[in-house]
C-alpha cells in the first residue's frame, strides 16, 4: 500500500516538474522571439528609447510651465528649443577652448613624442633610433598594404555618424510629442485596455516612468561627481582646458565604458603634451581612481537608491549587458533591469495581497444612519 502511494506521489511530482519545464521553456521561447522582434525594428526602437531617456531629464522643466499656464505645444516647443541651446552650448564650451590653443597642443603634441622617443631610447628599454624607424616603416607598410580594410572601416564610420545624427534627430522630434502629449497616454491607454488591464497596466507604466526618471537623474548625477574630482585634479596639476574636460567628462558618463576610455584619454593626451609624461601618469591614476569610486561606489550606491535595486544587481547588470550588447547594453542594463523589478513587485503585490471582498454585516446590526455617529463605509473617504 505504501509503495502504490510513494509511486503516486512520484509520478505527481514527474508530471508536475514536466509541466513546470514546459512552461519554463515557452516563457524562454516567448523571450528569444521578442528579442528577434526588437532587433529587427531596432532602428525605430532605439530613437524611441533615447527619447524618452530625454524626455525623463526635460519632463520637469516642461512640468513647471504647464503648471503656470502655458499651453502643451508651447511649453514643449520652449524646452525643446532651450535643450538644443544646452547642447549647442555644452559643445561650444569644449570646442572653443581647444579651438584657441589648438597650436600649442599640436606643437606639444611633437615635443610629447620626442620626448617619448628620448625615455625608450634610454634604459630600461633602450630602443634605438633604428629600431623605431623600423617600427614606424613596417606600420606605414601595414597601412598601406591594408588601404581595402582602412577605406571599409572609413566608411562604416561616416555610415555610423550619419546613423547616430539620424538617431538624435528622431529623439528629438519624439521627445518635443512626448512633452507635449505625454500626460494624454494614460488615460488614452486605460480607454483602449479591457477589463483589469485598463488599471495594472497604465500602473505599471507610470512606476515605469518614474524609475527612468531615477536613472537619468542618478546618471546625471554621477556624471557630475566625476567631473568634478577630475576636474579638481586636472586644476591642482594646472592642466589646461580644465573646463572643457570636466564638461566632457560629465556628458561622456551618460556612455559607459567608451564615454570614460574617451574623457580619459583625451585627458591625459592634454596633460602629456602639456605638463609631461609625470603629470600625465598623475593624471592617469586619478581618472582610474575615480573611475573605480564611480564603479564600485558612486553608481551602485546611487542607482540602487533611486531604483530600488541592490548595488551588486546594478553591477551585474551592467556586466551582463556589457557582455550580450557591448555599449547599448551596458547603457540599457541598469533600465531594464530597475523596469523588470517595478513590473516584478507589482506582480507579487497583487499576488499577495489580493483585493479582499467586504466582510458581511450582522443582519442585527443598525445600519448607519445620518444621526448614527458612524461614518458610511461606502461614502468616499475626503482626502
Amino acid at each position: 500500500m505504501s509503495a502504490t502511494l510513494s509511486s503516486k506521489k512520484t509520478a505527481a511530482a514527474l508530471r508536475t516538474s514536466a509541466r513546470v519545464s514546459v512552461e519554463v521553456l515557452l516563457i524562454l521561447l516567448m523571450a528569444a522571439v521578442v528579442l528577434w522582434l526588437l532587433g529587427k525594428t531596432w532602428p525605430i526602437v532605439w530613437p524611441l528609447i533615447v527619447g524618452l531617456l530625454l524626455t525623463t531629464l526635460t519632463w520637469p522643466p516642461a512640468r513647471f510651465l504647464r503648471n503656470r499656464g502655458w499651453r502643451p505645444a508651447p511649453a514643449a516647443a520652449l524646452v525643446t528649443v532651450l535643450f538644443l541651446l544646452v547642447g549647442a552650448g555644452t559643445i561650444a564650451l569644449i570646442a572653443v577652448p581647444v579651438a584657441s590653443q589648438s597650436g600649442e597642443l599640436a606643437d606639444g603634441v611633437v615635443e610629447g613624442i620626442g620626448r617619448l622617443r628620448d625615455w625608450a631610447a634610454g634604459p630600461p628599454l633602450n630602443v634605438s633610433e633604428a629600431q623605431i624607424t623600423g617600427a614606424f616603416d613596417a606600420a606605414v607598410d601595414r597601412i598601406e598594404n591594408s588601404a581595402g580594410s582602412v577605406v571599409t572601416t572609413a566608411v562604416t564610420g561616416v555610415s555610423t555618424v550619419f546613423s547616430g545624427l539620424i538617431t538624435a534627430v528622431l529623439a528629438l522630434f519624439l521627445m518635443f510629442f512626448f512633452l507635449k502629449d505625454g500626460p494624454r497616454f494614460l488615460p488614452w491607454l486605460t480607454r483602449q485596455l479591457p477589463g483589469r488591464l485598463s488599471t495594472d497596466i497604465p500602473v505599471v507604466a507610470e512606476r515605469c516612468w518614474n524609475t527612468l526618471g531615477s536613472f537619468v537623474r542618478s546618471q546625471a548625477f554621477v556624471g557630475l561627481l566625476d567631473a568634478v574630482f577630475i576636474g579638481i585634479g586636472l586644476w591642482i596639476l594646472d592642466v589646461p582646458l580644465v573646463l572643457p574636460l570636466a564638461v566632457l567628462t560629465f556628458v561622456s558618463a551618460f556612455v559607459p565604458i567608451v564615454g570614460a576610455v574617451f574623457a580619459g584619454f583625451v585627458a591625459v593626451l592634454i596633460a602629456l603634451v602639456s605638463n609631461g609624461l609625470t603629470d600625465a601618469l598623475i593624471v592617469l591614476a586619478i581618472i582610474i581612481a575615480v573611475q573605480q569610486l564611480e564603479g564600485n561606489v558612486f553608481q551602485p550606491i546611487i542607482q540602487s537608491r533611486g531604483l530600488g535595486l541592490h548595488a551588486a544587481v546594478v553591477l551585474l547588470a551592467v556586466t551582463l549587458g556589457g557582455s550580450l550588447a557591448g555599449v547599448v547594453g551596458s547603457l540599457l542594463a541598469v533600465p531594464v533591469a530597475a523596469l523588470l523589478a517595478v513590473i516584478w513587485n507589482y506582480v507579487r503585490e497583487q499576488l499577495s495581497d489580493p483585493p479582499q471582498e467586504p466582510e458581511p454585516r450582522d443582519e442585527q446590526d443598525p445600519e448607519p444612519g445620518p444621526d448614527s455617529g458612524e461614518p458610511d463605509v461606502a461614502a468616499p473617504v475626503p482626502s
